[in-house]
């Protein structure tokens, strides 16, 4: 029983799956949208927002921070200049998750993970 776990593991070691999360969330920030699996968009949903409201934040011990999982300072940048403005107003919930069917050679549920846009807010 999976009783107070608080993350999946995703069949990896620990060092790997946070590696993954942050490549996924870095990717995230730069294109917007990613393709993923389903279980791996839930857990990268919780990563991203926490790092987005560490953005809303703005200040230099939150760049520190957000720095310690987006592999690139250019993404870093634009998530504080350009994604956490666009949520200045919301309290939470920026990312969305859409199923869109099954991987053809194991059956794992796809889905696209992308931000949500800014006229859509609050």
């Amino acid at each position: 029983m999976r009783h107070r776990k608080a993350h999946r593991k995703l069949g990896r070691p620990s060092s790997h799956r946070l590696m993954m999360l942050r490549n996924m969330v870095t990717d995230l920030f730069r294109h917007e949208r990613i393709e993923t699996t389903f279980a791996k968009a839930k857990e990268l949903r919780s990563f991203a927002e926490k790092l987005i409201t560490l953005g809303k934040r703005g200040d230099l011990n939150a760049k520190r921070e957000v720095l310690r999982y987006v592999m690139d300072k250019a993404v870093m940048r634009k998530l504080f200049n350009e994604i956490a403005p666009r949520y200045r107003d919301r309290k939470g919930g920026y990312i969305r998750i859409y199923r869109t069917g099954y991987r053809k050679g194991d059956g794992a549920l796809l889905c696209i993970v992308e931000l949500i846009p800014k006229e859509e807010g609050s």
